[in-house]
């Protein structure tokens, strides 16, 4: 075995997009070669002995440089190479992503009689995350919500919201949202671009996305936090229902707040028991 190395975040993760250049003391390139999906390098041909200099770089990643001395054994042992994520935010590992209901919320809030706040939320929903390894932006979400789990707290008013008047649930009963492109909009934030099919209409809806972090769970996984919010107008998806009350206030606002606070699971599944 000549080269060996191990490429890590500085949370720990592998960055197995990474690629590994060698150079002598001339500035000559004698080896390149790419991390495995554990961020691991090994390249088995032996080196002469000598310094070298080890560089190492990775999409969204500052690069790092590092001396090697190969013995005369041929080998090369550089060790755990740290990268720092251009921006200085830690990322969850890239790949399938799958969302929690029972730790997340999908939220709604609606402003009532001028002065105050109605909140809702959907009870029943799915969805996914993918996070591309070499380019954050390549990344997507959907989500599938069934219309008829919205829950205010007052049995009345939620069959009211479920009736024709709004979300009219009997003929559309899936609200779905799926991402077309992300852009950064700061170190650990994004602007999410997406279609939000509501009340069999279709309208590009962004999503201000931040990331809260990523942490181990009591189940043996890996889960990422995040938060997003956005804002709908009731008249962009035909439900125009009111009720306008003394002073033409309207009894509903037009304005609904939408709040996401989203937990996911590393993988493609729940894990049992979560």
């Amino acid at each position: 075995m000549g080269l060996t190395a191990k490429i890590r975040t500085r949370d720990g993760w592998a960055v197995s997009h990474a690629v590994v250049t060698v150079t002598d003391m001339t500035g000559a390139q004698v080896l390149r070669a790419e991390a495995d999906a554990e961020g691991a390098v090994r390249d088995p041909n032996p080196m002469a002995p000598g310094p070298y200099t080890v560089i190492v770089t990775a999409v969204g990643y500052a690069p790092a440089a590092a001396t090697a001395i190969v013995t005369a054994s041929g080998r090369a042992e550089v060790g755990t190479v740290t990268l720092a994520r251009q921006g200085g935010t830690e990322l969850p590992p890239p790949g399938p992503w799958t969302v929690d209901p029972a730790h997340s919320t999908v939220g709604a809030v609606a402003q009532h009689l001028g002065i105050s706040s109605v909140r809702g939320r959907f009870t029943d929903f799915t969805a996914s995350v993918e996070i591309a390894p070499d380019d954050i932006a390549k990344s997507r979400v959907e989500a599938v919500i069934r219309a008829a789990s919205i829950d205010t707290g007052n049995g009345m008013r939620d069959e009211h919201l479920r009736s024709a008047d709004f979300l009219d649930v009997a003929r559309y009963p899936e609200i779905t949202y799926r991402s077309t492109a992300l852009t950064p909009a700061g170190s650990d934030r994004w602007t999410v671009h997406g279609e939000l099919t509501l009340h069999g209409v279709v309208r590009p809806v962004d999503l201000d996305l931040a990331y809260l972090g990523t942490g181990a769970d009591p189940w043996g996984g890996t889960r990422a936090a995040f938060r997003a919010t956005t804002e709908l107008h009731r008249e962009d998806f035909a439900m125009n229902y009111n009720q306008v009350v003394q002073a033409g206030i309207a009894a509903i606002g037009t304005t609904l707040r939408v709040e996401l606070d989203i937990q996911a699971v590393q993988g493609d599944a729940l894990p049992q028991g979560a």
